[in-house]
């Protein structure tokens, strides 16, 4: 089985991780990795492979930042003739990003079969580009690998039932594992004490680019760290650059450069509660029954809203300090995202197309 992965951004280096290790352990399956470069920043993309011992990549597009189409574009260009040339059994995309929706596009071009990781997602709001991503590479897809019940059901309303495989989430799968590497490390973090601080992440376009949400977020973080709990918000390039134009300083909150994955997950793991706009972070702060903000106005991750796991907020600031002063009535958590055994079960689906 000749496999190739096609990746370019930080949450889809976790999930390219776990598929990695999985194959490694099939007798007679080769799997070759694109990197297109859309994250090419060294605490964006290289630390990650480093740290999770994924192999280097075999073609490294180098195409790097732009605006949508521009992206989107070039990845098409500098794809065609790589996949070409690979011609693989299968091609894998993951997530949501523009070198999925590129690799969806080239693929079906070159009547190439495509598997989508983390398929069957949906916020119903077409102005985020990731859900354009997503309906797309579902819809041009042979196998559509879904994280949870509600994507599958999400699918089948789209007439795509018959492609979709329930098989929970990859990014599960990778929490069990590396969380327990993350804990034998010893690492700067380590002063960051359980339950004794508030995480922050803020990076979507929808927050940064806005500075009347921008502003509301950071006045809240700063609320919360003056009433109710430190707050370390490890401040993403983008945003640490749409902070200084706008001119919004921060006193009370903890800023922070980038961390590596491991050291994400140590800290939220120890939080007391997550504020966040990253999909991926709703899931972890869920994984670890860590109560979350989602500082947006909708979510795809649905499963994380039940008893207050997960409360949307918008960039309200009244909103958000009000929800972080209610995080101790979040729970129960339930296994909403699998066994922890999805990387095994995509495998086996490919395997028996």
């Amino acid at each position: 089985m000749r496999i190739v992965s096609i990746v370019g951004a930080r949450p889809q280096f976790v999930k390219l991780a776990v598929i990695c290790r999985a194959i490694e352990a099939r007798v007679g399956w080769t799997h070759h990795i694109i990197h297109t470069g859309q994250h090419y920043d060294a605490s964006l993309s290289g630390v990650f492979f480093e740290e999770l011992g994924i192999p280097r990549p075999d073609h490294d597009l180098g195409v790097g930042s732009g605006s949508h189409g521009e992206q989107t574009g070039e990845m098409l260009k500098r794809l065609e003739p790589v996949l070409a040339d690979e011609k693989p059994d299968w091609v894998l995309l993951y997530g949501d990003t523009n070198s999925t929706l590129a690799g969806a596009l080239v693929a079906s071009k070159l009547f190439l079969r495509t598997a989508h990781i983390e398929a069957g997602l949906r916020s119903y709001r077409r102005g985020m580009p990731e859900e354009i991503n997503r309906i797309v590479s579902d819809h041009l897809g042979d196998l559509l690998f879904c994280p949870t019940a509600s994507a599958m059901d999400n699918l089948r309303r789209e007439g795509l039932g018959d492609r979709a495989v329930l098989t929970g989430d990859v990014m599960y799968d990778a929490s069990i594992t590396y969380r327990r590497v993350a804990e034998q490390r010893s690492n700067s973090l380590d002063s960051w004490r359980h339950g004794e601080f508030a995480l922050a992440t803020v990076h979507r376009a929808e927050n940064t680019d806005d500075p009347e949400r921008l502003r509301g977020i950071v006045s809240a973080l700063e609320e919360i760290a003056r009433a109710i709990c430190p707050v370390v918000w490890p401040v993403h390039p983008r945003t640490k650059k749409k902070l200084g134009e706008m001119g919004l300083r921060v006193g009370k909150v903890t800023m922070i450069d980038p961390v590596s994955y491991f050291e994400m997950l140590l800290l939220e793991g120890r939080s007391r509660l997550i504020l966040t706009d990253s999909g991926g972070v709703q899931k972890e702060a869920y994984f670890f029954q860590v109560p979350c903000i989602t500082l947006r106005d909708e979510t795809e991750w649905v499963e994380t809203l039940a008893n207050r796991c997960n409360v949307l907020t918008g960039a309200c600031e009244g909103n958000i300090t009000e929800a972080a002063r209610g995080v101790d009535q979040a729970g129960p958590w339930t296994a909403a995202y699998g066994n922890g055994d999805a990387s095994g079960l995509i495998l086996t689906a490919l395997e028996s197309y």
